[in-house]
């Protein structure tokens, strides 16, 4: 047997956007001294990683080379 199914009042539809719940949430719990360090060293850990990375990635980034050295493809030597 197929159930039936009642039909909404468009009443109670429309109450159910303003409706608002009576249970209030359990207040936030405040971060240990532990956690707080923790989040410390870890930001701190991830900012001196970036900071490292552009320092050991700058040589790279120069137009130049720092050593004096030029390396030349054997095509550019012409064989």
């Amino acid at each position: 047997m197929p159930s039936r199914r009642e039909a909404v009042p468009f009443a109670f539809v429309a109450e159910s956007d303003r409706f608002r719940s009576n249970v209030t949430p359990p207040p936030r719990q405040r971060p240990t001294a532990s956690q707080i360090l923790g989040r410390t060293l870890l930001g701190l850990t991830l900012v001196a990683g970036l900071v490292g990375s552009l320092v050991f990635g700058m040589p790279s980034l120069q137009p130049g080379d720092a050593s004096g050295h030029q390396q030349r493809s054997e095509a550019s030597q012409g064989r």
